[in-house]
């Protein structure tokens, strides 16, 4: 039962489409109207208001930070794989990524994946950023940033000694790498946008 409310909490969190309701509240209008149809912080940023991005990115990494501080005070933190706290940490994912609210259609998981990160263990965390960081800052591509520093928040659990986060975190890999599969086309292709460009 445990398990179930975990995710079930995760998910209830990470389902807030923050994006979406700060855009509208900003006069935006619809941000699935425009770039690449997502709800996350780097679509919000295409809209032109750098403010809006920011708060969106900072509430994405909240709704996935809080629930696994939640699950840490409340639940049981036996080494489990399948426990209730790496359980909350994907349900904020898939929350994010399939809101009920808006038909399963959200974002991609980058941003709410850093916040799950620092709440799994500080160190994961703090890999997931330094990964991001360093590839934007060498790339200015976002999406190479977040598919990288999703990888390494897997290894920094397995390196560090957090096998039991170790599962949620390869099976977010997995997924925030798939619903990237057509930024990956347009690497290959080098057609790709850089930070702060249109598309």
């Amino acid at each position: 039962m445990e398990q179930f409310l975990g995710l079930l909490l995760g998910y209830a969190f990470g389902s807030i489409p923050f994006g979406l309701l700060l855009a509208k509240a900003g006069g935006k209008g619809d941000i699935r109207s425009i770039g690449s149809g997502n709800i996350g912080a780097t679509n919000v940023l295409r809209t032109g208001s750098k403010k809006l991005a920011a708060a969106t990115l900072l509430l994405d990494l909240a709704k996935g930070l809080m629930p696994v501080l939640i699950a840490k005070a409340v639940f049981d933190q036996s080494a489990s794989a399948f426990g209730p706290v790496p359980l909350a940490a994907l349900g904020a994912v898939l929350g994010h990524c399939f809101p009920v609210w808006l038909g399963f259609k959200g974002g991609k998981g980058v941003a709410t994946n850093a916040g799950v990160s620092f709440g799994l263990a500080w160190p994961i965390g703090l890999a997931y950023a330094l990964v991001w960081i360093a590839v934007a800052y060498l790339s200015r591509i976002s999406s190479l940033a977040g598919m990288c520093a999703v990888i390494a928040a897997a290894i920094a659990a397995a390196a560090l000694g957090y096998a039991a986060y170790v599962p949620a975190l390869a099976i977010i890999a997995v997924l925030v790498l798939w619903l990237h599969r057509a930024n990956i086309g347009r690497l290959v292709r080098g057609e790709e946008p850089k930070i702060g460009q249109g598309n």
